[in-house]
């Protein structure tokens, strides 16, 4: 935790030194011109709304910066699991403020802020819930809502400041995971997932693997993050444990590097067996 916090720090310094809010060093000047746009945007928006709200700019910046301390520790914490909006909201009510609008006011001046100066996106994700008839209702509340942090910075930029090459192993194997269910259909059975994982030497009952540890637990930790969604299906041999692609699988970013990497690997395939 420790150590994460120190990646941070050092982010936080680079920013600095590059003249915030130019938290995205290499950039072209005019996408760099248009994120600042619409960071300056949002926070007029914001003060506009930050008018009908009976507490002072102090007040206001206190709360903001409990609620980016949190998401930080929090993240640090449970290594990466998203950090649930309920959470958030009652840092703010807990204070004794009782403006209802106030909590989602102060969250997203925590999200301008971290992209502002840190450089991440305080992605929010909503969590899709079925129905009794297994179909995904469209209404999210907001208990169902929660926020992951993604880094803006480029490559060069997050390599130096930010990445931590000890998470190298288990960024592989979530990668590993959701392209094995993305290539079943986007919903696979736990037996067939780890029919594909034993053929890459993961077996369900390795408890001390010596890179990734217990495999169930990690791949556990996979639902933790929102990578997947398992579910208990009733079918006529029983129950049977079924694994789809959950939100931060099916983000457009994460999904489409998911599947350049996929049509990498089939074209390199491709190309040898056309060698030989």
């Amino acid at each position: 935790m420790v150590q994460g916090l120190k990646w941070r720090e050092k982010a936080l310094i680079k920013t600095r030194e590059l003249s915030v809010p130019a938290a995205f060093p290499g950039v072209p000047s005019r996408r760099n011109k248009n994120r600042r746009v619409d960071i300056q945007r949002r926070m007029s928006t914001s003060g506009e709304e930050f008018a009908q709200f009976d507490i002072s700019v102090e007040e206001k910046d206190k709360l903001v910066g409990e609620v980016m301390r949190y998401v930080l520790f929090k993240t640090e914490q449970s290594s990466g699991c998203p950090v649930k909006r309920e959470e958030l909201t009652q840092l703010v009510t807990g204070r004794n403020y009782r403006q209802r609008n106030l909590p989602a006011f102060i969250i997203n001046e925590a999200r301008n802020k971290f992209e502002e100066i840190f450089g991440y996106e305080m992605k929010e994700l909503q969590r899709a819930r079925l129905s009794t008839t297994n179909r995904i209702s469209q209404q999210v509340t907001s208990e169902a809502k929660s926020y992951i942090l993604i880094s803006k910075l480029p490559p060069k930029a997050y390599k130096e400041c930010v990445e931590d090459v000890n998470k190298s192993p288990i960024n592989i194997f979530t990668f590993v995971v959701i392209s094995i269910i993305y290539l079943a259909g986007g919903n696979i059975t736990e037996e067939d997932l780890w029919r594909h994982l034993r053929r890459l030497g993961l077996t369900e009952t390795d408890e001390n693997h010596p890179v990734l540890g217990n495999l169930k637990v990690t791949l556990e930790s996979l639902v933790q993050k929102r990578y997947v969604h398992k579910e208990k299906v009733h079918g006529p041999e029983g129950n049977v444990i079924h694994y789809e692609l959950a939100e931060r699988a099916l983000d457009e970013d994460i999904n489409k590097k998911m599947k350049d990497h996929i049509n990498k690997i089939v074209q390199e395939d491709i190309i040898s067996f056309d060698d030989d």
